[in-house]
């Protein structure tokens, strides 16, 4: 199983958007857009990873949020148009939302209309205790078990703060305490970063970090992947049986003149229950393609 991971698109368009479209906290994004974000995300970046994927052969894409900038429900189909490029499918990849794509309360819902079959669990992990929430989702993939959860919620301006809520975290601990999944590689998919000094920041960080922490040491997961953060991030979390890698990957669509920084995407090797490699791979702008970071070695997992 090959295993993409890509996060922090933020593809823009403002076709059709009016004035009173930024009568609320979008009025700060649009305002970084004017002077930064804009110049610097580039939809043609996700153009060629699509083209990437396309041609590596690689078994499922897992998007971890910020599909979009500001959550205008044009921008939620502009994004899905170029998703639907992928061959894989919505059944090979799942879409998680981050928390521009729920800078407006409305946006969760875009968001869970336009992405609907990228983001719906398996039929048979559909939830039955009467919350009518479907985070988070489980979908099960050649010997890969993805547990989404979904952190993002309209906050005060000028935060960026993730939580999951108390059930969202009791269905997590059912999903991986489920024997049904024993022995697949569970991978816990989330926007914000849930382990290290960036989960504690009051601003950006998760809420629910020491319940998810906790969960984790008692039932344990292969891998943890977020986005958010922008940065190739590695931190570990203690499961019973050692310790789980929890690696952030940077935009998939950056570019400003900063090698470090330049878009990027996550490509996981995962064999008989586990991650046994893991490297990226990195957008040239003016060939307009993605190949291999030649500057990060093949790492192996705490997991493997």
């Amino acid at each position: 199983m090959r295993l993409a991971h890509c996060s922090d698109l933020h593809l823009l368009s403002l076709e059709g958007a009016r004035a009173l479209d930024f009568a609320s906290k979008r009025w700060i994004g649009g305002m970084n857009l004017l002077t930064n974000r804009g110049r610097h995300y580039h939809t043609e970046a996700f153009e060629d990873m699509v083209a990437d994927l396309n041609a590596s052969g690689v078994d499922h894409l897992l998007c971890t949020g910020d599909v979009t900038n500001l959550a205008l429900e044009q921008e939620f189909r502009f994004a899905r148009a170029r998703f639907d490029q992928l061959s894989l499918g919505p059944a090979g990849a799942t879409v998680l939302p981050g928390n521009h794509d729920a800078y407006v309360d409305a946006g969760r819902a875009h968001f869970a209309s336009v992405f609907a079959d990228y983001c719906t669990t398996d039929a048979d992990w559909a939830w039955t205790d009467g919350d009518p929430s479907p985070w988070p989702l489980v979908r099960v993939r050649a010997g890969v078990a993805i547990i989404g959860l979904s952190t993002s919620h309209q906050t005060p301006w000028f935060t960026a703060y993730g939580r999951a809520g108390v059930r969202q975290l009791d269905r997590l601990a059912a999903a991986l305490a489920d024997p049904r999944l024993r022995g697949l590689c569970r991978v816990v998919a989330i926007h914000h970063p849930p382990a290290g000094r960036r989960a504690e920041s009051v601003i950006r960080g998760f809420r629910d970090r020491e319940r998810f922490a906790a969960i984790l040491a008692e039932h344990g997961a292969e891998l943890v992947v977020h986005g958010h953060e922008h940065r190739d991030l590695r931190e570990i979390l203690p499961t019973p049986s050692g310790t789980v890698d929890v690696l952030g990957v940077p935009s998939g669509t950056y570019e400003a003149g900063r090698p470090d920084k330049t878009a990027r995407y996550r490509i996981f090797e995962i064999e008989d229950g586990k991650v046994i490699s893991h490297h990226l791979r990195v957008w040239h702008r003016d060939r307009r393609i993605f190949d291999r970071d030649d500057r990060e070695p093949a790492a192996r997992a705490a997991s493997a």
